[in-house]
């Protein structure tokens, strides 16, 4: 399956290794040498020499990994996370986040280059968003753990669209 470069995104193949550069960066990554990358028609195409195993999972992976690239410099990702408790809360600090989430201290949290934050402190929601979708969800596994929800209440950092597992709390007198 091809995958088709939009508008504004440029692509500079040289063998295995890709430069993308579109208007939210830029992107670059060699690939494994079995494959044979081209670019026909506006399209990258990715193509394995056998149908081996190993280059059957090579073939889907560097298709995979070369869409993100293009997606992540043209459109971009997002991961929204969202803080659940009493007092919790999250603020911005300049470029960098700050959260109070029940220590006895504020945890900041220092972007890498490429990854920007968003508060909303109405919905209790942070929005890390950049170009390169591994790093973006790095980061974001990387605030939820400061705090990650627990069983009972479900007090703590969790992504919005992730169902805690509930537990029941111990019994009271009978």
């Amino acid at each position: 399956m091809p995958v088709v470069i939009p508008k504004g995104v440029d692509v500079e193949i040289k063998g295995t290794y890709i430069r993308v550069k579109g208007p939210k960066g830029v992107m670059e990554r060699t690939f494994p040498q079995s494959m044979i990358i081209s670019n026909k028609d506006g399209e990258i195409v990715v193509e394995r020499p056998s149908d081996e195993r190993t280059h059957r999972s090579l073939h889907g992976m560097t298709r995979a990994l070369i869409n993100n690239m293009v997606v992540g410099v043209s459109t971009g990702f997002e991961k929204v996370l969202e803080i659940n408790g009493v007092g919790y809360r999250a603020d911005m600090d300049g470029k960098n986040l700050v959260l109070y989430v029940g220590y006895s201290h504020p945890v900041p949290m220092t972007p890498p280059e490429g990854i920007s934050f968003e508060v909303d402190a109405k919905a209790r929601q942070i929005k890390v968003s950049g170009f390169d979708k591994q790093l973006v969800g790095q980061v974001a596994a990387d605030i939820r753990k400061v705090r990650p929800p627990e069983p009972y209440k479900g007090k703590g950092i969790k992504y919005l669209e992730e169902r805690i597992r509930r537990k029941a709390g111990k019994a009271g007198k009978v």
